[in-house]
């Protein structure tokens, strides 16, 4: 999300982004779809962890069978200290400052979400939205909630930091 990485550089952030698009960063060489995933997840954990004071964020928007879920939702890991914390932040930001009528709760995960599970510092998946929700999935193609949904997020990391 381009638009975070912005806001987040010009607060004073250093940044690091694992990838700005749907293009695995496997190792060269490496053959078969099972095994050049397990290499992209490896490379993007290895920047996860690259830095001891670290919080990540990663990205996503939801799919489900039936059109009429929506709303953002956070997941965590147990694992890190601070994790949950980051996750009920930027989750209630998405309440206060976005979508009012999202009541959707933090969600504690396990090693089927391979990055938050293994980071080494807090770390979230931010589902953002649904995509299989055709009104969601038209929110989030335009720029203008895109913006919403940075700042958002920001707002949540900023309040997570301030608390630390």
């Amino acid at each position: 999300m381009q638009r975070l990485k912005d806001i987040l550089l010009v607060s004073g952030f250093d940044v690091k982004v694992t990838r700005d698009s749907d293009t695995s960063i496997h190792d060269k060489g490496i053959e078969g779809i099972a095994a050049q995933k397990s290499s992209d997840m490896d490379n993007r954990l290895k920047i996860f962890n690259s830095e001891d004071n670290a919080v990540c964020i990663s990205i996503h928007q939801n799919q489900f069978t039936d059109p009429v879920y929506s709303g953002a939702q956070m997941f965590y890991s147990d694992e890190q200290r601070g994790s949950e914390d980051l996750a009920r932040a930027v989750q209630k930001r998405f309440a206060t400052l976005l979508q009012p009528d999202n009541n959707r709760e933090i969600k504690e995960c396990g090693k089927e979400l391979f990055l938050c599970y293994y980071s080494k510092n807090p770390t979230i998946m931010a589902e953002c939205g649904f995509l299989s929700n055709p009104g969601e999935a038209a929110l989030l193609d335009t720029e203008e909630y895109q913006e919403k949904t940075a700042l958002t997020i920001f707002s949540g990391l900023c309040d997570y930091l301030a608390e630390r």
